[in-house]
């Protein structure tokens, strides 16, 4: 335990709420360094703990899974900071920075209480940098910001319940028994692109800025990832999940025409693979999930930077209005061809050494029809990802676009990403080594190797006999979403028209019943009515005497 305030996450916020006072840009790119050096500074088993009424926070519990993501957020930041530093909004930049250090407090954070209040500030922070991308974006970020909010209710009613329940903050592998826990799984799910919100990815980040795709694309997700593990790793339910999200992904990319949004479908293809290994539960497949978090986080980001390179130089995102771009960008071309091999786990390549470990889960446990669906799913990836987007990009007929590469900053924040997608492939013993767990598992072999390779050439044979079938046209895949955008529109709409229809019918009754209460005392109490008239002394001395005798009666036998 410490006392100790240097918390990485917060002071990473901290920073972010600077930045639009700072002119020179340069100077943000200490930040993530900063913060990573105060990381690495703290030993496992760090605990900063907080007193608050009745109840003890956690702000932050170090152990390698935690330490692992927030590498890699750090990370990532660094890289994601040099990519933007010709982005002119400084909302966008702030908002990032914030984002990013609640993501890694989130994932620091040892107790529910701080996890919720930390994964809040994420909504609205990854909300502020999907506004920032144009007026386009407002409605996206709305839908964006609902679903989370969805979210975090569900989440917050587990929570409630879960304490009140169990008589305790931590958090940890939660109660299969409790069925609080199913609240806040569903609350993490949704973050994590399940269905039947997994939609909301495609839909948001695409409409961001070039450079507000890149760091949305490797938190919100991955965090989820990273609750998923620690609080419900084994939970076999999350392998059904998973396969839905990872065949979902595969089909909607092949069927779509913008670029940033096949990527962004790809996405939730590749945290289904990360949730089907914490399904299976296992150590090799916790080291699964854990590896291809931190390569998909790399490769990803680098794909998204070759898309928003293109975005920012064309300012075209449809594959339909591109293609011959390597001739004229051929540095972005090179670094998004290494990300499409690193996505499709090509040997030699960050993704080969990651996803092989969640593969080799399922050969273990003996689940021959999960290793087939996954290895069917590992050519679906290189169909998508690994062919469809460098092609229609770069290399189907030319459009004839005045392109270039961008600018210097750009260009080296690819070439960073490149590089350690290369690097982590021919070493994978440098990620093995920080993983939760001992790896004793070899990836190179010749027959993984080999079967790779047949798999991926196999895929790419298939990509071309069939292309004049996968090229693209001006038109609109219905999603999910369509449900809340136009189904629940009209529901809304035709439950308003039924609403009003029965208030305009109550407040019709309510006026009706007055008119006739005032009428009938009226009736009787008015100038002619029997209440309102004059009475005769002798009526009025019967009434009295009846009254009288009513009260004596009463009064004897109560």
């Amino acid at each position: 335990m410490t006392s100790s305030l240097l918390h990485p996450g917060i002071i990473l916020i901290l920073f972010g709420l600077f930045i639009p006072l700072i002119k020179n840009r340069l100077i943000v790119l200490l930040f993530p360094i900063a913060s990573f050096i105060i990381l690495f500074s703290l030993d496992n088993g760090t605990v900063i703990k907080l007193d608050y009424g009745n109840y003890e926070l956690i702000l932050l519990s170090i152990d390698k899974l935690s330490r692992l993501f927030s590498y890699i957020f750090l990370l990532i930041l660094f890289a994601t900071a040099i990519f933007s530093i010709n982005q002119d909004s400084k909302s966008e930049i702030s908002s990032a920075f914030v984002y990013v250090g609640s993501s890694i407090s989130v994932v620091l954070s040892g107790d529910l209480i701080t996890l919720f209040i930390f994964w809040e500030i994420m909504a609205i922070t990854s909300t502020i940098v999907i506004w920032s991308g144009s007026k386009q974006s407002y409605y996206p970020g709305i839908r964006y910001l609902a679903v989370h909010l969805l979210g975090g209710s569900i989440l917050l009613i587990g929570i409630i319940g879960y304490v009140n329940t169990t008589g305790t903050l931590a958090f940890g592998l939660m109660s299969p028994d409790n069925i609080f826990s199913y609240f806040v799984l569903a609350g993490f799910l949704i973050n994590a692109g399940a269905p039947p919100f997994s939609s909301w990815i495609p839909d948001a980040y695409p409409s961001a800025s070039w450079s507000g795709t890149v760091f949305l694309s490797a938190f919100t997700t991955k965090t989820a990832v990273y609750v998923l593990i620690v609080g419900y790793a084994g939970y076999q339910f999350l392998i059904y999940v998973g396969i839905f999200m990872i065949f979902y992904g595969i089909i909607f990319a092949i069927l779509e025409n913008d670029m940033r949004r096949i990527l962004s479908y790809s996405i939730v293809n590749q945290v289904g693979f990360m949730i089907v290994a914490v399904g299976i539960g296992t150590e090799i497949a916790i080291n699964g999930a854990s590896s291809h978090a931190f390569t998909h986080i790399i490769y990803k980001a680098l794909l998204l930077m070759s898309a928003g390179s293109v975005f920012y130089i064309t300012g075209r995102t449809k594959c339909t209005d591109l293609g011959g771009l390597y001739k004229t960008m051929p540095l972005t071309m090179i670094c998004g061809i290494i990300g499409a091999l690193s996505i499709s786990a090509f040997p030699l390549t960050s993704g080969f050494i990651s996803k092989s470990l969640t593969v080799q889960a399922t050969v273990y446990e003996e689940l021959k029809i999960l290793w087939l669906l996954l290895t069917m799913a590992s050519a679906g990836v290189f169909l998508h990802a690994g062919i469809k987007f460098p092609w229609f990009v770069f290399f189907q007929k030319d459009a004839k676009i005045k392109a270039e590469d961008p600018p210097k900053n750009m260009r080296l924040a690819m070439i960073l990403l490149s590089a350690l997608c290369i690097l982590i492939g021919v070493f994978p013993g440098a990620l093995y080594s920080i993983l939760p767990y001992d790896v004793k598992y070899l990836p190179y072999t010749l027959d993984h190797v080999s079967s790779q390779l047949q798999l991926l050439m196999f895929s790419g044979l298939a990509f071309f006999i069939l292309l004049k079938y996968l090229k693209r046209t001006l038109t609109i895949t219905l999603d999910f979403d369509w449900f809340w955008r136009k189904f629940g529109v009209l529901v809304v709409n035709l439950f308003d028209t039924y609403l009003l229809k029965k208030i305009q019918t109550l407040i019709q009754s309510i006026d009706n019943l007055g008119t006739q209460t005032i009428r009938s005392l009226h009736k009787h109490s008015g100038p002619s009515g029997m209440l309102g008239r004059s009475w005769s002394t002798g009526n009025m001395a019967l009434w009295t005497a009846i009254l009288l005798g009513l009260f004596l009666l009463f009064y004897l036998f109560a």
